[in-house]
C-alpha cells in the first residue's frame, strides 16, 4: 500500500478507544503512521496545539482495523459488480437472474456468476446445462456454487476446453467438480481482461475498506486464479490507498511462490474440497448419497503434505493447506508430525504454518494443531449459513457429526491461534457479522466470547502473517484503525458470570458493541491504514 507523502500527526478525542493500554481511554494520537499515545480527555489537551489535525469523535468507537484472513479478491469484486446468485431462493429465481444478466451484458465474452446453492432450494436440484443454454441463448456461462468447489456451466463454455469430458469431475448435465471444474474456471477467468480484473479488485478493496477492514489475506494459486491476477493485485495494493494485502500462493513449487512475492506457498493448497459439493474428504461416507458410499476427494496425501511443510520450513516460507473434512484434517496433522520428526518440533512451530477452514475437527486433531503451532484460519459465517438442525451440514453428515463442526471454543481452550475471515465471495466481507456468528454459534458449546472473536479478527490475522506487534491500539503499533457509530458498549461471553465480572469497572475490560442477533451492527465511519485515511462514510 502506498504511504502518505507527508506523515501527519492526528489527535482523535471525545470518543471510546478500544485499547488494552488504557481501558478507559477516550483519545488517541497518531504520528508517522503509528499509534503514539492513548489516554484520557484531560491529557489530550496537552497534544491539541501540536498536531496537524484534531478529529472530534463525538462519542464514536475506535477499534483496530479488521483483518480478513481468507479472501479471493478478484472473485469478490466480480460478484460485487456482476451476477450475484446468493439471494436466489429457488432454481427459477436463479434462472431469471441469469437471463436478465445475459440480456443486460450482450458483449461479455463469458457470462460470470457466483453464489447459487441448491441445498437451500425447495427442490434441491442444481441448474442444468440445458437450462443455462436456453436462458442465455447459447452463450458461454460459468456459475460457481457458493463454496466455489463446483460450477454450473453452459455447453459453449465446455467447447472452449479441449478434452473436458475426460477430466475427473465432469458431469454430462450437472455441475462440474475436481479437475473439470478447475479447467472450465480457468477458461472463464481467461475471458476477464486486465481492465475488468483491476476494476473488480479495486471494487473489492473499496468494499473491504468501507467495512473497517484494514488488511486482507489473498488466497490465490494456480488452480484458483492466475499469476497475472495475483501480481496485479499486489501491485494495486501497493500503488493505491486501501487495505493492506498479504498474498499467499497455493503452489507446491515454493520457488515460484517466492518469486511472485507470496508470504507462503499456502492458502488454498487443496487437501480436499468442500462439504456442499461433496468433495470434502471424510472418514465416514456422506449420508445424502445413497447410490454408493462416497467419502469425498483427497487431493494430497500425508506424505505429500510432509514434503511441502519440510520444503517451506527450510525455505523460510509459511506452508498452509485447505482442509475441511475430518480425513483431510487428519492427513494434515499426520504430515505435520512427519515434518516435525525430520526438522524438529520447535522449527516447525516457529514457521507458523496454517490450515484454512478446518471445519471437521476432533479432540485429537485440535490437540495436534496446538502441538504444531498451526494457525486455524476459519470462517464463522459458515456455521451461520450452513449450521443448525436444518442446515447443509446436517444434510451432508447427519445431525451427530454436524454438531461437531467448527469447535471454536475447543480450539481457544487448547491454545490454537485463530484468525477469522470470510472466504469471500463464499460468504460476504462482514467482520462484525463474523464475530456475531462465532459468539452465537448454532452449537452452543462451540461459542466464544465477543472479545475472543474480536481478537481473532484483528490481532489474530496479524499474528497469522508473523506480526505480533499489530492489530491492537497501543503506542508503537501500526495506525490501522476504524471508527464506528454504535450503541452502548457491553461485554458478551458464553458464561454469564464472566460477562458480569467483565463489565465491573474493577476488571478494566474495554467493552465492544452489542452483537446479539437482534441488535444492529456497527456502522463504519472511517478506516485508516498506516495513518492514511482510506475510507470516509460519504454522509458523515
Amino acid at each position: 500500500m502506498s504511504t502518505p507523502p507527508t506523515p501527519r500527526t492526528v489527535l482523535l478525542r471525545q470518543g471510546e478507544i478500544h485499547s488494552p493500554a488504557d481501558p478507559f481511554a477516550t483519545a488517541m494520537v497518531v504520528e508517522a503512521g503509528h499509534i503514539a499515545w492513548v489516554g484520557s480527555e484531560g491529557a489530550a489537551d496537552s497534544f491539541a496545539d501540536g498536531v496537524d489535525e484534531v478529529i472530534d469523535l463525538d462519542g464514536a468507537l475506535v477499534t483496530p482495523a479488521f483483518t480478513d484472513a481468507h479472501v479471493h479478491t478478484t472473485s469478490t469484486g466480480l460478484a460485487l459488480t456482476g451476477l450475484d446468485l446468493t439471494a436466489a431462493r429457488t432454481r427459477g429465481e436463479a434462472l431469471t437472474l441469469v437471463r436478465e444478466h445475459a440480456t443486460a451484458n450482450p458483449t461479455d465474452r463469458v457470462l460470470l456468476g457466483h453464489g447459487w446453492d441448491a441445498a437451500r432450494w425447495p427442490d434441491r436440484t442444481p441448474l442444468t446445462r440445458a437450462e443455462l443454454d436456453e436462458a442465455t441463448a447459447g452463450r458461454p456461462v460459468y456459475l460457481s456454487r457458493i463454496d466455489v468447489h463446483s460450477a454450473a456451466v453452459s455447453t459453449p463454455l465446455l467447447d472452449l476446453v479441449p478434452g473436458i469430458t475426460d477430466r475427473p469431475g465432469f458431469d454430462a448435465e450437472g455441475p462440474l467438480t475436481r479437475d473439470a471444474h478447475h479447467a472450465v474456471r480457468a477458461a472463464a477467468l481467461a475471458a476477464v481482461g486486465p481492465q475488468q480484473r483491476t476494476e473488480a479488485q479495486r471494487a473489492a478493496l473499496q468494499r473491504a475498506a468501507s467495512l473497517g477492514i484494514g488488511s486482507i489475506h489473498e488466497c490465490a494459486g494456480p488452480e484458483i486464479s492466475s499469476e497475472d491476477d495475483f501480481t496485479g493485485l499486489l501491485d494495486l495494493a501497493r500503488s493505491e490507498p486501501g487495505p493492506r494485502v498479504a498474498g499467499y500462493w497455493a503452489d507446491r513449487d515454493i520457488q515460484r511462490a517466492r518469486a511472485l512475492g507470496a508470504l507462503g506457498a499456502a492458502g488454498d493448497l487443496f487437501v480436499d474440497g468442500a462439504l456442499g459439493s461433496h468433495t470434502a474428504c471424510l472418514h465416514e461416507p456422506y449420508v445424502d448419497i445413497t447410490a454408493a458410499p462416497h467419502n469425498g476427494i483427497a487431493y494430497m496425501s500425508a506424505a505429500e503434505i510432509a514434503a511441502h511443510v519440510v520444503a517451506c520450513t527450510e525455505a523460510g516460507l509459511q506452508a498452509g493447506f485447505h482442509a475441511i473434512g475430518d480425513a483431510a484434517v487428519t492427513a494434515v496433522v499426520d504430515g505435520m508430525r512427519a515434518a516435525a520428526e525430520k526438522l524438529g518440533l520447535a522449527r516447525v512451530r516457529a514457521a507458523r504454518h496454517r490450515v484454512e477452514h478446518a471445519e471437521m475437527l476432533t479432540p485429537e486433531t485440535v490437540a495436534a494443531f496446538a502441538e504444531f503451532g498451526l494457525t486455524a484460519s476459519v470462517q464463522p459465517a459458515f456455521d451461520a449459513l450452513w449450521g443448525g438442525e436444518d442446515g447443509m451440514y446436517v444434510d451432508r453428515l447427519g445431525a451427530e457429526r454436524a454438531r461437531t463442526l467448527n469447535p471454536y471454543a475447543a480450539l481457544l481452550k487448547a491454545g490454537v491461534p485463530l484468525a477469522f475471515g470470510s472466504d469471500s465471495p463464499v460468504t460476504p466481507l462482514d467482520p462484525w457479522g463474523t464475530i456475531r456468528a462465532a459468539a452465537f454459534h448454532r452449537t452452543p458449546e462451540h461459542r466464544v466470547s465477543v472479545r475472543a472473536a474480536f481478537t481473532a479478527h484483528t490481532r489474530g490475522g496479524w499474528r497469522a502473517v508473523g506480526r505480533d506487534d499489530a492489530g491492537i491500539l497501543v503506542p508503537g503499533a501500526p495506525a490501522d484503525y476504524a471508527v464506528w457509530r454504535t450503541d452502548e458498549l457491553v461485554v458478551q461471553a458464553p458464561d454469564d458470570r464472566v460477562a458480569r465480572w467483565s463489565t465491573d469497572p474493577r476488571s478494566g475490560t474495554p467493552g465492544l458493541p452489542d452483537l446479539s442477533p437482534e441488535a444492529q451492527l456497527p456502522v463504519c465511519l472511517r478506516t485508516v491504514v498506516f495513518g492514511q485515511t482510506v475510507f470516509v462514510r460519504p454522509d458523515e
